[in-house]
């Protein structure tokens, strides 16, 4: 597939983005009146088009395949003449065929040498991990004794741990889960595995887990199933045991105090980037998505993959549409036959609902320029840049393969990011194109823009402005560069835009799977 924009800067006085010559759309750069003259493609705008939405360069007959990309992202729903603005009222569904190609297109990482790796400042955990924050966390086992965490990370303020410079804070990770669900089976284990990730994660320096002592989630049973003990850095607080809210707090207070001189010990020190492991988000998405801020992102992954680190591509029901396209880079048929199996799981999991995966997506994304889910996906794709894929992971598993992976997790970012961060990764890297406030603990959030009104609009929510590509004043070559250096900045300890807010602790979202009841 032909990437034009990747190897060609924009024009800057052109109004349109021509992404491949055989496409018979063109992408508006701007708000675009009726009746402009477009000389680059020889037509006038039959309609007002929206910056970021699509106007055809050529007669489209009813039926006919919409080509972006040299992709088909939908179906003409009319006879369509050049200058017509195509959008959800226009550019309808169809089955598209797809050869999955498994393997073929892919190629091994190409591998720098060690000794030219990039480094960042991090954090060397006693099994290996490397960490790019200094936690304490809060977790609990059921929502019954969220308050009780809450308080006790509340108490934990600024003055209280201004004599521990080295540990970044005391966060308390609740959730709505754990008793009233079925006991056995994918949700129990997926709530686990998602809370022991999180534990044991090398940007987590200790840890307090809070029970109530009668909820399904049983913590002794946790502690058994996901091979966690208790220690000097973790800690277990079983409400009902010591004496009801008011002793546990004073217990969790106890804990944290007796973890704190512990965690403060940390000292930051040169370490390779193949200790980097991203996820991958995108959120809030428009017309340019695709163009700017997500292929952009993706060479960065490139460059990381090199380096020896690990990216996660995830959002399962962002990808559908293009799922052919990701096959053919997998490592094997084997794994490219994980992937399908979890796209068919997701096809009988949302059937006959009105989820994105089935057509639709959300009026945000509709606004930005974006018409059906297969667009979307196809520009949600390119976050994955071209390294080969290496495996494919379920929900929250540890991720131990380097270089590009797929993490099977919804689309809804809270909840996939979570997942993400259970996995193992220790940044994540965040495009959006409407404006998505999105933050995460313990891994911090990089926020990339994908145009720069919306930069200008929210510059104190975006960390990086991709709109410089669609300006025509950068390559995607050179905006993949800033964003891997910025990686490098954020992972050795300088603070992200939403990190810096105090952005996160809310977004903590394991996968509610399953019945409640």
């Amino acid at each position: 597939m032909s990437e034009t924009l990747v190897d060609t800067p924009v024009r800057p006085n052109d109004p349109v983005i021509r992404l491949d010559p055989a496409d018979n759309v063109v992408v508006a750069r701007q708000d675009i009146p009726a009746g402009t003259e477009i000389g680059s493609e020889g037509v006038v705008t039959l309609a007002d088009i929206p910056l970021g939405h699509k106007i055809a360069t050529r007669p489209i007959r009813k039926g006919e395949a919409i080509l972006k990309y040299n992709t088909t992202i939908g179906f003409a729903g009319d006879d369509l003449e050049p200058g017509s603005y195509l959008h959800v009222h226009n550019v309808l569904n169809g089955d598209v065929a797809k050869d999955y190609r498994f393997a073929e297109d892919y190629h091994p990482a190409d591998l720098l040498p060690e000794d030219r790796r990039a480094t960042f400042m991090g954090i060397r955990r006693a099994d290996g991990s490397v960490g790019t924050r200094n936690y304490i966390g809060l977790f609990i086992t059921v929502n019954c004794s969220a308050t009780v965490a809450r308080k006790v990370a509340a108490y934990f303020d600024e003055e209280r741990l201004a004599d521990y410079p080295n540990v970044d804070g005391v966060v308390a990770f609740v959730h709505e889960q754990g008793c009233g669900m079925e006991l056995t089976g994918e949700p129990m284990d997926l709530l686990r595995r998602t809370l022991a990730g999180y534990i044991r994660h090398p940007n987590i320096a200790g840890a307090v887990v809070f029970s109530l002592g009668c909820e399904r989630n049983n913590l002794p049973k946790f502690f058994e199933e996901q091979s966690l003990e208790s220690g000097k850095m973790l800690h277990a607080v079983t409400m009902q045991k010591v004496g009801g809210t008011a002793a546990a707090i004073e217990a969790g207070k106890k804990a944290v105090r007796d973890m704190l001189p512990l965690a403060n010990e940390v000292k930051r020190e040169p370490c390779s980037a193949e200790h980097i492991s991203i996820g991958l988000q995108c959120g809030g998405s428009d017309g340019f998505s695709g163009l700017s801020a997500n292929p952009a992102l993706g060479k960065a992954v490139d460059l990381l993959v090199r380096h020896g680190g690990t990216a996660m591509l995830s959002e399962t029901p962002e990808l559908y549409g293009v799922e052919h396209t990701l096959t053919a880079r997998m490592r094997s048929r084997e794994v490219g036959e994980k992937f399908i199996d979890r796209i068919n799981w997701w096809l009988d999991y949302t059937k006959g609902r009105d989820t994105q995966m089935n057509g639709v997506v959300s009026p945000g994304n509709q606004d930005g320029g974006l018409a059906n889910i297969i667009e979307k996906a196809l520009g949600g794709s390119k976050k994955g840049g071209s390294a080969g894929i290496e495996d494919v992971y379920r929900y929250a598993e540890p991720v131990k393969t380097k270089g590009l992976v797929i993490m099977d997790t919804p689309g809804f970012d809270p909840v996939s990011a979570t997942g993400q961060i259970a996995g193992g990764a220790n940044l994540i890297c965040f495009t959006t194109g409407r404006g998505s406030c999105f933050g995460s603990f313990p891994a911090p959030t990089i926020k990339l823009a994908t145009n720069t009104p919306m930069f200008t609009r929210m510059v104190g929510d975006m960390d990086i402005n991709c709109g410089t590509v669609i300006d025509g004043q950068k390559s995607l070559d050179d905006m993949g560069e800033e964003i891997f250096q910025t990686i490098l900045r954020i992972a050795s300890g300088e603070k992200s835009k939403s990190e810096a807010l105090g952005v996160g602790e809310e977004e903590f979202a394991p996968w509610p799977i399953g019945v409640t009841g």
